[in-house]
Parts: structure tokens; sequence; C-alpha cells
């Protein structure tokens, strides 16, 4: 009897539902609920019929129980009508249906076949996935030429992936796609020249000049194997790389070729996993980092071990909240590198340089500023032809050991510097290094018609003072006359008529900047 009215109530609840639902999906409903009711009256009757003729202990009671739960649960769907909300009759995003992907753009390598636990390869499989997100019907256009993908979305599920030979877009010209979520690990036979993620034209791009706009690689972990790169970016326009750890690179751990704004961020990039102290750090080889495009910026990334944490070659690019403790300059490696001779335009703001230096080749508009150089790190400009235009280096802090280490250095072991405009080198605090600069001042007490002040081992230029204030304060009741007699090899002299008892006080320039 309890079934027979259950039933009828069910009945009368859809028969009352509104008339604009279609009499196709009343007429399912009943069918569910018939079917539903039917078979919960059979089985309950057999059970029930049991329970008279054997003994039912409570753990055989409580097991029956938690079955009929499961079968009625497995014959409730969540997409039924009796259990839709009658306010919405718009089927759920997880009954919509899909090919290879749980979600609309968002495709997930395991449906394709990839091996989550790395003993198999997953190369294929991930291609077959980044080539159906790559071939779905276009949301109109980025830059001319390039594709909206709509913000499709490759998910690694976090799993981890043997890959063979480098992940690539199967055409150009697309963009608003992302890459997330997992490892991918380079094989054993892996190509020694190749990169994990290698966004590079696999086709020719005839409507437009970028090949790829907006792409996003984010949360993952590349490691290399020691047989080549990590990631690759060529001719491209707004990429990011974002929470990214790649490791075990032989080549570059990131190259980045012309285009326009490659963002990384928020990224760890060593050769060797290491944490500092590593003895085999003398053998650090490779690039972090290497940029050979311009309008990039590396914010808040990590560099621990490679010879060069950032190279750079190409112009207007900007790091900051940068870590370099990869090889040590003692070991022969280097921070950061700018190779741009005559056309620098970098800024380096709020950075780390942990026993690894800046090396700038002929810098023309290079800024560094509010960075922390321990350990003997330094800057180091580089004459290649003698160049050394617009240059600041200001409210920086360095730290070192006593050895002599001046927190600026000229090289000029090609040639000296002759072209120098525009170079401010003020406001450095130094601890156990030699501070240099190209403005200071000094005081000189004494007797006598003479006053001799040299500068030479604060300023940065052997003999470049442009610009000389001075002011002598006598004691005594005389009046003398003064002047400076000579302004050359970085000392000032000054003259006065008459022996006095006075105090000099000079400032000296050598930015001539207005």
């Amino acid at each position: 009897m309890f079934f027979l009215n259950r039933f009828t109530l069910t009945l009368k609840r859809i028969l009352e539902l509104s008339p604009n639902i279609p009499t196709k999906m009343k007429r399912k409903s009943l069918v569910s609920s018939l079917v539903l009711l039917i078979v919960s009256f059979v089985i309950i009757h057999v059970y029930g019929e049991s329970f008279h003729d054997r003994k039912v202990s409570n753990g055989n009671h409580h097991e029956t129980i938690r079955r009929l739960q499961s079968l009625k649960a497995s014959l409730t769907r969540h997409d039924s009508i009796a259990s839709t909300p009658f306010s919405s009759l718009s089927p759920s995003p997880s009954s919509q249906p899909s090919e290879g992907m749980n979600n609309p753009r968002v495709y997930h390598v395991t449906s394709y076949g990839a091996d989550p636990t790395g003993n198999s390869d997953s190369t294929e499989a991930i291609l077959a996935a980044i080539a159906d997100a790559a071939n779905v019907q276009s949301e109109g256009h980025l830059m001319e030429g390039i594709n909206n993908l709509g913000g499709a979305q490759i998910n690694l599920e976090g799993g981890n992936y043997l890959i063979r030979r480098s992940l690539t877009l199967p055409v150009s010209g697309v963009g608003n796609l992302m890459i997330h979520g997992g490892t991918l690990k380079a094989s054993d036979d892996f190509p020694i020249d190749g990169y994990i993620i290698d966004l590079s034209s696999t086709s020719s791009n005839e409507s437009g000049s970028y090949n790829f706009e907006y792409i996003t690689l984010k949360d993952l972990l590349l490691d290399s194997n020691f047989r080549g790169g990590g990631i690759s970016v060529i001719n491209s326009l707004r990429t990011n790389i974002d929470n990214c750890y790649i490791t075990h690179f032989t080549t570059n751990g990131i190259l980045v070729q012309s285009g326009h704004e490659t963002y990384i961020r928020n990224s760890f990039l060593g050769q060797h996993i290491t944490a500092g102290g590593d003895r085999t750090e003398r053998n650090f080889s490779g690039t972090a980092i290497n940029l050979q495009g311009n309008d990039n910026a590396v914010t808040d990334v990590v560099i621990f071990s490679a010879q060069i944490g950032i190279m750079v070659t190409g112009q207007a690019n900007i790091f900051s909240g940068v870590h370099c403790y990869n090889k040590a300059t003692g070991f022969g490696g280097t921070g950061i590198y700018l190779k741009l001779p005559g056309l620098t335009q970098t800024r380096i703001v709020n950075s780390y340089m942990d026993y690894t230096s800046i090396v700038a080749e002929d810098p023309v508009q290079l800024h560094i500023s509010s960075s922390f150089f321990l350990g003997d790190a330094n800057i180091v400009l580089k004459s290649m032809t003698g160049v050394l235009n617009g240059v600041t280096i200001v409210d920086n802090m360095f730290s070192g050991s006593d050895q002599g280490v001046e927190i600026v250095h000229l090289d000029k072991s090609n040639s000296p510097f002759h072209q120098i405009d525009q170079v401010i080198v003020d406001r450095n605090i130094a601890r156990g290094m030699n501070i240099k600069a190209t403005v200071a001042k000094m005081s000189m007490q004494g007797n006598g018609t003479l006053w001799n002040v040299d500068f030479n081992n604060v300023l940065l230029f052997p003999n470049l003072i442009k610009n000389v204030q001075y002011s002598l304060s006598s004691t005594g009741g005389s009046f003398p006359s003064h002047a400076i007699r000579n302004v050359s090899d970085n000392r000032v002299v000054i003259e006065t008529n008459e022996v006095v008892t006075a105090i000099v006080f000079v400032a000296v320039d050598q930015s001539m900047v207005n």
C-alpha cells in the first residue's frame, strides 16, 4: 500500500507540472518513476520473504540496507526530471556531450590515452589533445591571422607524463590556449636539441606576422632529463609562463626568440636541483632564460643553478624580483648577462644577485636599482667598442668579503671607454666592498695655501670630472682669495693667496646630467 500511495503522489506531481514542459519529457518521467517503483517493490519483497526464513544478524541487516541504498542511488539519475528543480530544465554541464574531454574546451589528456604514471610514452596522446584544441571552430580573431580558440585548456590532471619528442601546436596562427596542471619529462631518447614544449611554427601563417598569441603555460613541472631545453617561444605575442618549475636542461630552460611580450613569472629554473652550496657547482652549464626578443618581463623568478641565469640579446626588457644563485661569478658564472652592445634598454629592479654578477656590454640605457648583491657579486660594465651612455645604478646594497671588489667595475680588457655620457652611479651602500660612484663629496682641513683633494678611491672613471663645486671656510680674521687651480686625474687642487687655516668642502660630478 505504501508503494501504491507513493506512485500515485508521484504521478499527480508530474501531471501538475507547468504546461510548458514537453509531453515527451512528462512521458519519460512517468516511465522512469514506474520502473523505479516496480524494481524497489520486487527487491524488498524478496528480501522481506528471506527475513522470515533465516536468522539475520546485525551485520547482515546493515549490509542489506547498504545494498538497497546503493541500488536506489544507481537507479536515480541526476539529470532525471524527478531530481531536477522544476524551475530549471536545462541540462547540467556534466550531462553535456563531449569527445575526449569532460567539459567543453577542456581537453583531459588521459581521455586520449596518456599515461599519468609516467611508465609509458604519452607523446601521441598529448599531441592529439592539443590538435583537437587547436582545430576547434574559431571564436573570431585576436591579432590579424590569429584565431581565437576561446580559452581552450589542455588539462594534464596532475599526472606525470613521459614524452619522446617536442609538444608542438599542429598549426600556427592560433591563440587563447592554456596547457596546465602536470609534469612532463623527456625520455632517454628525447632529441638533445629539442624543447619539451616548442611554440614554434610548424606551418606557415600567411595572413599574420606572429605564430601564436596569448598562449599560457601554467602550473607545470618540466624535466628535460639533460636532453635539451624546457620551453621554446618563437615569434609569438603575449605568451604567459606562470608558476613553472623547469629543471635538468642542457641548453636553455626557456628560450624566447623574436615576438613581443613573453611574461615569465612566479617560476623556478635550475639545471640541477639544489638549494645552494652544491659541490658540483663549478660544472653547472646551460642558460636558465635566454631572451632574444623585445619587450619581455621576468618577475618573481628564482634561478638556482645554471652557468648563466638570464642571457639578454633583445631590448626593452624588464626584470623584477629575480633571485639568481646559479653558478657563482668566482666559478665563472653570471647572473644576468646583457649582450646587446649599443642598445641595451634594460631595467633591473628589486632583485637579488646571490654570488652572481650582472655583466653589460657597451650598455646604452640601462637602469639597475633597489637590488641586493651578496658575496662580492657586483656590476661589470664591459667595453666592446668603448660606449657607455644613459646608465643609472642607484639605491642598491652590496655585501662582500673585504677582498677589495668594486661594486661597479669597468672591464676595459677589449678597449677603454671613450664615449661616456649620462652615467649616474650614486646612493649605493656597501659592506666589505669598495664603493664606486660618479658623484662624490669630500672635505679637507689644514693650514697652508694648497688643498689637494683626491677622489680616485671613489670615482668610477679615472679622469672624467665634469663639474666641481667647493667652499672654503677659514678661521681667524683674514679674508683670503682662493680659486681652483687644477682638475685632473680625479684630483681637485684649490689654492689661496696667503697661508690660512681652513676647511675645504668639495663636490664633484662625472655624470654631466642636467
